[in-house]
C-alpha cells in the first residue's frame, strides 16, 4: 500500500481484502463521505468507525477519489468505478460484481 493511503478494516490485507470479504476480487476499498478514510468494506467501518456512515451524493460522485484498486492502489472517481465493468481502469484487475448489490450503501443511485 503506498504510505499516503491508508486503508481501516479489520485484517486489511496490502490488496484490501479484509475478514468480512476476502476473495480475489474482493480487492476495492471505498473511501467514506462521512470521514474521507478508506475502508475496506462497510461492516470494517461499522466497526471502527465511531460516527455512522454517509453515502457519496450523485452531485459528487464525477469528482471524488472514492474507490480504491487493491491490485495496484490506483484511485478511482465513483464514477469512473461505477462505469468500469468491474475491472480496475488502470491494471484491469477484476473487481467482484456482486459488490453492486452493496452500493446503496456508499453511493446515492
Amino acid at each position: 500500500m503506498p504510505p499516503d493511503i491508508a486503508v481501516r478494516g479489520l485484517e486489511v490485507t496490502a490488496r484490501t481484502q479484509c475478514s468480512h470479504w476476502h476473495s480475489e476480487r474482493d480487492i476495492i476499498a471505498i473511501k467514506h463521505k462521512c470521514c474521507g478514510e478508506y475502508y475496506a468494506c462497510i461492516s470494517c467501518h461499522e466497526a471502527l468507525a465511531d460516527h455512522p456512515n454517509q453515502v457519496w451524493p450523485k452531485g459528487e460522485q464525477g469528482i471524488a477519489k472514492g474507490v480504491l484498486c487493491g491490485n495496484c492502489h490506483h484511485e478511482l472517481t465513483i464514477v469512473e468505478y461505477l462505469g468500469s465493468g468491474n475491472r480496475c481502469t488502470k491494471c484491469a484487475a477484476e473487481f467482484n460484481a456482486g459488490c453492486r448489490l452493496h452500493y446503496d450503501l456508499y453511493f446515492e443511485v
